[in-house]
């Protein structure tokens, strides 16, 4: 598995809270166990004390994504560069399960986990991957999206480095508001008010 896989670990971790609506997930042991997906065994060892933990470093990983957002290349890699070295990660050799045409193991790079806790587990993956991605794709394809009043987190994967909103659904909502939004500016232009007489509220000469 390449380890720039392990970036979604990140995104999925910032976007469990909604900061502008109020919303957030992360509320319980068995929201902790759910973010680590298909990596159970970790997430058995996940404890109340977990939730905590992984708010506290939720909101590092969104300082991450926001200085890359806002173009502050050296801050966003500053603050990462702090997680990796306070959440190390131990790499190792794996081929299990994973065979190549002739049946010999299909080598590649795992993450070990060797961690003291469900949190040092998840944060030290998910900084590996987010470092993997962005020293191999650029500190711009970390995102916050565009469409108010979202502020979920993406990596952005496009050929073109054009994408600006976390999904089809919030693209949609923007685009829409952006379209009614000129319709009233048209509206205004071609219909403007007119001007208040003499003596009238808003005339300089009343």
């Amino acid at each position: 598995m390449e380890l720039a896989y392990y970036s979604d670990y990140a995104v999925r971790l910032i976007n469990s809270e909604q900061p502008e609506r109020g919303g957030d997930t992360l509320t319980s042991v068995e929201a902790v166990r759910a973010l680590f997906g298909a990596a159970q065994t970790t997430a058995r060892r996940a404890t109340e004390a977990d939730v905590t933990r992984l708010r506290a470093v939720r909101g590092r990983l969104r300082a991450v994504f926001e200085a890359a957002d806002a173009g502050d290349e050296t801050l966003a890699v500053d603050l990462l560069n702090a997680l990796l070295m306070e959440y190390p990660v131990s790499p190792q050799i794996s081929g299990h399960e994973m065979r190549d045409a002739d049946g010999r193991p299909d080598w590649h790079l795992h993450i070990a986990d060797h961690a003291a806790n469900a949190t040092a587990g998840y944060t030290a993956t998910a900084c590996m991957g987010l470092a993997v991605h962005l020293t191999d794709l650029g500190v711009d394809r970390l995102g916050i999206c565009r469409a108010a009043p979202c502020r979920n987190a993406y990596l952005d994967t496009s050929t073109n480095r054009s994408r600006r909103y976390c999904s089809d659904r919030c693209a949609t909502r923007a685009n829409v508001a952006a379209y009614r939004a000129r319709k009233r500016q048209e509206a205004a232009g071609a219909h403007p008010e007119p001007d208040p007489a003499p003596g009238e509220p808003g005339n300089a000469d009343g």
